[in-house]
């Protein structure tokens, strides 16, 4: 008898309470239904606009109001109501409900909204880095898989490695000199223009790092005109003055490389052996400990794991011997790309006649910010900016992206097959506009000026905009996860950490009391966080579960644009740690701006 009551608490314990609206909603729903049992759609359309600064995609709340009740109502299988009502009405509970759905009341909006009629220059681009590796950098397979996994999630920029096959008579991709496993071109190409525009009708460019013989350089212009047919973009100039915009661009294929080294030498262009690589890094010199005033290393940074112990370099558009090949290969790459060849300021000059790509590798953007900082965002206030990660990272971890981006580097490039704090901020920085693979840059980047007009992220500037950010409850965890995924005898014990990621005045973290014992937490607290730069700043969430072993548990994760948050009571979706959104989970928060 003993033990079948022991048995009864066990599932007791374990069974989740049914969340109640926090007080916050309650009071917000007496003030706008005027005391009365039932909200009317003309009372939420008063709440939608008044208290959430105006709802859907660009609509406006007049137009959403009864929509959104109806939907609600249905998605709580209500539909006998609608029969009884003259019209819909909002009960407390389906308001709380309405307010809780991601899927009616989300933190972004899912439309494009800025300007896309500007140069590329003026973007920030989605970029991928080695887009054909299925994991790490020196063993795994090479496939098409993970590139159309990229394009799905709207990635813009992907990465190829070309190089002879074995017989030297077909291109293959794979990244050099390891031991990963090779994938044919043709695959790959085939994969990226099936899949390009799934996910956002904004051009896609296709980075090649060139390692072939000049009839190798042939077959891929062949291939290339083959497969895009139409789609492909080069236009009938030696050399683009300035690039065009994606809204121009729309639905169309964009090559960029170092043009074939032949070619350069017979137009008269002093350029060093192509065969230079990136120099060798060495642990010590790891990005993190060479200029921490630069990143002042967002805290989360140490758990990361970023750096090992070994590993090789990352040689980008390299090539590595001279070459000639035919016009037909060099017509089609529309975006011109280099690396430094000496000096710094020599690679950052702007030439008024024509625009290029520059690639850096994380050490040298960081060597180059502290004297050439003005100097870069003034280059990219023109031409682009590629940013890839450093050699040694063979795990495919990644970097911290805003030491490129408050640079105005538009081309970021990432290991979107890696995992890590980074990635989320990724992830999170193109969730704006709409998710198209495009953010246009602020203003700040793109005045022209002297030195002193030039935006400076070191610089000790004015807060701008203040966020006030709620933390009301979360819920879902006990639909995604186990009974005893987080611990094997009792409910669990979650807390919250809420930051900024952004310039470094800005960059902190915050968390919540873990409230114990509830699949429902309820934290209910506020934070401020006082913004510089609310252009560049990503709010960060993460929920964890408290263990006293002193490893907490991951519950999710998600980070937003701050300057996209919607204001009001939002639902907010939380990711897994390679960033796939969870079916249930979510937390209900509330967002100010003072």
């Amino acid at each position: 008898m003993g033990s079948y009551t022991c048995c009864l608490c066990f599932t007791r314990r374990f069974r989740s309470s049914e969340a109640q609206p926090p007080a916050d909603v309650r009071a917000a729903f007496a003030t706008y239904a005027e005391g009365a049992a039932h909200m009317t759609a003309d009372q939420l359309r008063s709440f939608m606009s008044e208290a959430q600064g105006g709802d859907g995609d660009g609509d406006g709340a007049d137009a959403n109001a009864e929509r959104v009740m109806e939907q609600a109502l249905l998605l709580r299988q209500r539909q006998p109501l609608l029969g009884k009502l003259a019209k819909p009405a909002f009960t407390v509970d389906d308001f709380y409900n309405y307010l809780f759905s991601e899927e009616l009341n989300p933190p972004l909006g899912s439309q494009v909204h800025q300007d896309m009629t500007a140069p590329l220059s003026h973007y920030y681009i989605y970029t991928g880095h080695n887009s054909y590796l299925t994991g790490n950098q020196l063993s795994s397979d090479c496939s098409d898989v993970p590139i159309i996994k990229a394009l799905q999630d709207g990635v813009r920029v992907i990465e190829l490695d070309m190089w002879p096959n074995a017989t030297k008579d077909d291109i293959d991709i794979l990244h050099g000199r390891t031991l990963t496993s090779p994938v044919e071109l043709i695959k790959c190409l085939r994969s990226i223009k099936e899949h390009a525009f799934s996910a956002s009708p904004y051009p896609v460019i296709i980075t090649l790092e060139d390692h072939l013989t000049p009839d190798l350089q042939a077959k891929v212009a062949e291939m290339v005109v083959e497969t895009f047919g139409d789609m492909l973009y080069y236009p009938d100039t030696e050399s683009l003055k300035e690039f065009p915009s994606p809204e121009a661009l729309k639905e169309r294929i964009i090559i960029s490389t170092k043009p074939p080294k032949e070619y350069l030498e017979a137009k008269n262009v002093e350029e060093n052996d192509d065969g230079t690589q990136e120099e060798k890094e060495s642990d010590e010199e790891a990005w993190g400990k060479e200029v921490p005033d630069l990143q002042t290393e967002l805290e989360y940074a140490k758990n990361d794991h970023e750096d090992v112990d070994d590993g090789v370099d990352s040689d980008d558009d390299d090539q590595k011997k001279p070459q000639s090949s035919p016009l037909e290969y060099k017509s089609l790459i529309t975006i011109q790309a280099g690396k430094p060849k000496s000096d710094m300021s020599e690679a950052l000059r702007v030439d008024p006649n024509k625009v290029k790509r520059l690639s850096l590798s994380e050490k040298e953007l960081v060597k180059a910010a502290p004297s050439h900082g003005s100097d870069l965002v003034r280059f990219t206030q023109k031409n682009l900016l590629r940013i890839y990660p450093k050699g040694t990272r063979v795990n495919s971890s990644n970097y911290n992206p805003f030491i490129g981006w408050i640079h105005g580097a538009q081309m970021v490039a990432f290991n979107m097959q890696g995992y890590g704090r980074s990635l989320w901020l990724m992830h999170g920085f193109y969730k704006g506009n709409g998710g198209c693979g495009y953010v246009k840059k602020p203003d700040f980047l793109l005045e022209h000026g002297s030195d002193n007009d030039v935006f400076d992220p070191k610089a000790d500037l004015p807060v701008k905009k203040t966020l006030k950010v709620k933390v009301y409850m979360g819920d879902g965890w006990h639909a995604d996860f186990k009974q005893t995924h987080f611990d094997s005898y009792s409910p669990p014990d979650f807390y919250t950490r809420v930051g900024i990621a952004g310039v470094p005045a800005d960059t902190t973290m915050k968390k919540t009391k873990a409230v114990e014992d509830n699949w429902t937490p309820v934290w209910d607290e506020e934070f401020i966080f006082p913004l510089t730069v609310p252009e560049l700043a990503l709010l960060r969430i993460e929920v964890h579960e408290h263990d006293k072993s002193g490893k907490d548990d991951f519950a999710g994760q998600i980070c937003l644009p701050v300057s996209e948050l919607r204001r009001g009571f939002r639902a907010v979706p939380l990711f897994d740690r390679k960033g796939m959104k969870f079916k249930s989970v979510r937390v209900l928060m509330r967002f100010e701006f003072v």
